[in-house]
């Protein structure tokens, strides 16, 4: 299936209403990835405070993760029933609730419930950015004008490590990380103000012409044909992929430096790599419409491999360096390995799963499809943030990093056998095959 080449429909939106409708989608991923990412730099500082070990990082950074998964199958069904735009503006509330009570936390077990609060939140935020943006929009623009917005969470990440980086120094308080969880309390609350102003999908309010996939709309309905197919795609290689995006991400300090501290050092090299997410989705904006979502989830998850790989390199070099010539060599490669990783994971699969997701369904059944495979990625990233700190202590960091490489090329070859295109048209062409 090709792009439409309709001249009306290539052309850029440029109605101010659609522009409202994407820039209040991309300020929410902006958030999502400022609050999720900063997190990997607070950990060792609410680690001191709250005096915990392994298993208890462990606990407390796949919190967030465990309320992102249920929050984005959640709210992605109730998507499908209660229309996109209350469920759009009502999942900012609840965040805002999360992050207020988290920064307020006395306890470990106070902050680990607070932040199942706040991944809740953004979890909702998976499939409802990508539906709001996808069913207003033309579909000539479709794939550009989502990743555009996803692009956001990459900065926002940047932006969470940099904050994370001048906020909290080496000589800071433990409990300065409070400060990181209030800080985007005022602008959330804003956003929500300006989500109020936003009308409801033309395509949900039109779906009583799909009376079947209305009426279907439970998780058992994606694993019959004619779904399973796009349930597997959309949920499989998601999974897979946060295994990787997720143990760099949250495990980041620990990989630069092999030890559980926040040195300048280490997270300015942290912000460094999150930058190249942003190459990353830069390219895939570019690319995505011309040389298609599967090609590109393909060699992205080849490429992430091939990060992980290099920088396993620099981590075995590192060790049998004999001269701080060598060390210096091998920590440069371990730099490059993960640069190269965080680069291909958003021209590939961190972006293109994302956008595979709310393209493989009908409407009726958009919002949990699309909820329902978020959710499959964040059970990896949750299963990731529980062991990353166990294997990095039993393990090492090479064998992590391995390991990782093996679900990027188990990623690649799934992607392979389940493929579907999605550019141009598909969605109209879901719902007309419903009619």
């Amino acid at each position: 299936m090709t792009p439409s080449t309709d001249p009306a429909r290539a052309r850029p939106p440029a109605a101010p209403r659609q522009a409202l409708i994407w820039s209040l989608a991309t300020v929410g991923k902006y958030f999502e990835g400022l609050i999720v990412f900063m997190g990997a730099l607070t950990l060792p500082l609410i680690s001191a405070d709250f005096q915990l070990q392994a298993t208890g990082r462990g606990w407390l950074g796949a919190a967030s993760l465990g309320g992102i998964l249920v929050g984005a199958l959640l709210f992605g069904a109730l998507a499908d029933r209660l229309g996109r735009r209350l469920v759009f503006i009502g999942e900012l509330m609840l965040l805002c609730g999360g992050l207020l009570a988290a920064s307020l936390s006395q306890d470990a077990i106070g902050l680990g419930l607070a932040l199942v609060v706040v991944g809740l939140g953004l979890g909702a935020d998976y499939p409802l950015a990508h539906l709001v943006i996808s069913e207003h929009l033309p579909a000539a623009w479709r794939g550009r004008l989502v990743l555009g917005a996803f692009a956001f969470q990459a900065l926002g990440a940047i932006s969470g490590m940099a904050l994370a980086s001048a906020l909290l120094e080496p000589w800071a308080a433990a409990a300065d990380w409070r400060l990181l969880y209030q800080l985007p309390l005022v602008p959330l609350l804003l956003l929500t103000a300006a989500r109020l102003r936003l009308p409801e999908s033309p395509a949900w309010e039109g779906r009583q012409r799909q009376q079947t996939a209305a009426a279907a709309t439970d998780l058992t309905a994606l694993f019959q044909p004619p779904w399973r197919r796009a349930t597997l795609l959309a949920t499989v290689p998601w999974f897979l992929q946060d295994l990787a995006t997720y143990g760099i991400g949250l495990s980041l300090p620990l990989l630069l430096s092999d030890r559980l501290e926040l040195s300048d050092s280490v997270a300015w090299r942290s912000t460094l790599v999150e930058g190249g997410l942003l190459l990353g989705i830069g390219a895939a904006i570019l690319l995505t419409d011309h040389w298609g979502r599967i090609p590109l989830q393909i060699g992205g998850f080849l490429g992430c491999a091939a990060g992980l790989l290099l920088a396993a390199n620099g981590i075995r070099l590192g060790a049998e360096a004999s001269t701080g010539v060598e060390a210096s060599s091998a920590s440069r490669l371990l730099l490059l390995g993960l640069l190269l990783f965080q680069v291909m994971t958003n021209l590939g699969p961190n972006a293109q799963t994302y956008l595979l997701a709310g393209e493989l369904f009908p409407t009726g059944l958009r919002g949990l499809g699309a909820g329902l495979a978020a959710a499959a990625g964040k059970a990896g990233a949750v299963l990731t943030a529980l062991l990353v700190p166990l294997l990095l202590e039993h393990w090492g960091r090479q064998a992590l990093l391995i390991a990782l490489a093996t679900s990027s090329l188990a990623g690649a070859l799934i992607t392979w056998l389940l493929r579907i295109d999605t550019r141009g048209d598909h969605l109209e062409q879901l719902d007309q095959a419903l009619e």
